[in-house]
């Protein structure tokens, strides 16, 4: 599509789209920020007067009709992701959606109906698929540098107010109404979709979680195991009740020859083989998903691929789904 751009429109333009996301959408070439949306007019106001916004609403469908748009990011808790996205693609707009994609997998597979009836397109933002640090995690699993990968063991351990939270907005977070569950919904996403990413296909997969602290409303408690088609097997555990002197973000990847460790929400990766041990640093972006952004537009355009498809979120879902079960 020669001389066309992407004209987006924020729907949610809250906390996640000061920094992380809302600034790229004017970096990436044949892209545009346009509009933007939050239902407190006030603060839509102002988050587009700060950051040099045309136009903004406090209704979304407003912005919907809004004919100059070709594109929408919906940055809202998960609650309302489904309905927004679903009108958007109905509107005719692509749509990039936060993670988690829906509520649960039921949700995420009524928003890939809606996608294949309407022939539109759809990105998750699992944006860390595409940052420097992960992409060298994937090429030094496919090219063989820890040989045939044994087992995976992550352990994501935090006190009851995480600091890998995204401060702000409330506690919607543990409401699961809003969020879906606990922290789990808001940080495993991140965590089991870059196994998706890594290993392909699960062929099994089963969890469980408690409520431990008495004082918590939600889950603290998760534990997993998938196994993947190339018998990869992976084991998983979140912990959301600590002391911060045991609060951990460790990912390892042990293969026949060797292993990768490294932090998921961190910056470096630790190699180890039969020729000893190298630690790699990575320097993420100013505005951490301007990568995935950048690759959403050029998908947008008949560019590139999909790089975060809503056939994979399903299967992340469904992952989430089984592994979020109070026993």
């Amino acid at each position: 599509m020669e001389n066309y751009k992407i004209v987006w429109g924020i729907i949610g333009c809250g906390d996640v789209t000061e920094k992380k996301s809302g600034p790229a959408f004017n970096l990436v070439e044949d892209s545009q920020l346009l509009a933007v949306m939050r239902r407190d007019a006030v603060k839509a106001a102002d988050y587009a007067n700060r950051h040099q916004v045309p136009t903004w609403y406090s209704k979304a469908e407003d912005l919907l009709r809004n004919t100059q748009l070709n594109a929408v990011y919906v940055a809202t808790p998960p609650s309302s992701h489904l309905e927004y996205a679903v009108s958007a693609l109905r509107s005719g707009k692509s749509v990039y959606v936060e993670k988690p994609v829906t509520l649960n997998s039921s949700e995420a597979e009524s928003l890939l109906a809606v996608v294949n009836h309407t022939g539109g397109k759809l990105v998750v933002a699992h944006y860390r698929r595409r940052l420097p640090l992960f992409l060298k995690v994937k090429e030094l699993i496919e090219t063989g540098e820890i040989g045939e990968i044994r087992t995976v063991q992550l352990r994501l351990w935090q006190s009851r107010s995480p600091e890998l939270v995204t401060q702000g907005g409330g506690n919607w977070r543990t409401d699961p109404a809003v969020s879906g569950g606990g922290y789990f919904f808001d940080l495993a996403p991140h965590q089991l979709d870059l196994m998706l990413y890594f290993f392909g296909s699960p062929v099994s997969y089963h969890g469980l979680s408690l409520i431990q602290d008495s004082e918590s409303t939600v889950a603290d408690q998760t534990s997993g195991t998938i196994v993947f088609e190339n018998q990869v097997v992976f084991n998983g555990s979140w912990c959301f009740n600590v002391s911060p002197e045991n609060q951990a973000d460790r990912c390892e990847i042990v293969g026949s020859l060797g292993s990768i460790t490294f932090s998921i929400f961190g910056n470096s990766l630790v190699v180890k083989t039969v020729s000893g041990e190298q630690e790699l640093f990575f320097d993420h972006p100013e505005h951490i998903q301007l990568p995935m952004i950048s690759s959403t537009v050029d998908y947008f355009l008949d560019r590139g691929p999909n790089p975060s498809s809503i056939e994979e979120a399903v299967v992340l879902m469904k992952i989430i789904d089984e592994f979020s079960k109070v026993r």
